[in-house]
């Protein structure tokens, strides 16, 4: 069986209780490796695909993620539904450590980062003004409940270039623009995986206040990893009831994303640009 779940995270992940690891697959991509082998196996009855974002032992910074790999991968293993897990800062006060925030909207602010499959002749325009599936959001939040773990639904996820975190005047301005937290991952994921007609979650595991809170003015990694190994095991409990619970069924528009967004006239197409982006885009060519 092809795995239908696919799970983005921390490594630790797949130690996490109640996995079966059954194989590492090693891909190629035509936008080059992922950032790990893929670690399929079952979870909760259910096949599953793991990938570390960072790669194992987080060797790889987020505006050096090769985002395009990452989740074409996940649609070569035949993953349509993608959940992904990561740390944030918070920017309100009611986000607290260790409270786990389900975004459904986001805000870019990296720089020159590629977030779309589509160049070389093939242009394509998805709508992207509710960028989380909806079903994905609700599993998610259900799970988060009956791992006992409070969700907060809703909220908007600021993507910032990283790795440095913010000044205290960039904080101070994010949080009068009403954003709810900030990481520096998951917006690139969220557009591709939109384009990939993969439903996307994001789970925003909240490490800290970010520097704006005046008893978290000077952030540290040091911190933050004790609050992220907290977070750990309700990470992967959250994530074994969501996959317990997965619905077989899509009830959202996610995979039917392309179907109005291809823009170019088909004759022109670079046969070229039609191999590279088969697996996307065969069905509606």
């Amino acid at each position: 069986m092809k795995p239908t779940i696919g799970i983005i995270g921390g490594s630790g992940l797949y130690s996490m209780p109640g996995f079966e690891a059954q194989q590492e697959q090693s891909l190629e991509t035509p936008w080059g490796a992922p950032s790990d082998p893929y670690v399929v196996g079952r979870l909760a009855g259910k096949e599953v695909a793991f990938l570390a974002r960072h790669g194992r032992g987080h060797r790889i910074s987020p505006s050096e993620l090769n985002f395009r790999a990452n989740i074409y991968g996940f649609k070569v293993l035949g993953v349509e539904r993608i959940l992904s897990l990561s740390a944030v800062g918070s920017l309100k006060e009611e986000h607290k450590p260790l409270d786990f925030v389900i975004p459904d909207q986001f805000v870019d602010r990296t720089r020159g980062r590629v977030s779309t499959f589509f160049s070389e002749g093939l242009v394509a325009h998805i709508s992207f003004a509710h960028p989380i599936c909806p079903q994905l959001a609700r599993v998610a939040a259900e799970a988060c409940r009956a791992a006992g773990v409070t969700p907060k639904p809703g909220g908007t996820y600021l993507c910032m270039e990283g790795p440095a975190f913010s000044t205290l005047a960039e904080s101070h301005l994010y949080r009068s623009w009403g954003m709810d937290v900030i990481g520096m991952t998951n917006l690139q994921e969220a557009k591709l995986a939109r384009e990939a007609e993969i439903c996307y979650v994001t789970i925003a595991m909240v490490t800290d206040y970010d520097c704006w809170h005046p008893e978290h003015d000077a952030v540290t990694v040091t911190e933050i990893l004790d609050v992220l190994n907290q977070n750990a095991a309700n990470a992967a409990k959250v994530v074994a009831s969501a996959v317990r619970a997965m619905p077989s069924a899509r009830e959202c528009k996610c995979g039917r994303a392309l179907a109005h967004a291809l823009i170019t006239d088909r004759k022109t197409i670079p046969e070229a640009t039609r191999k590279k982006l088969e697996l996307l885009v065969g069905k509606y060519l």
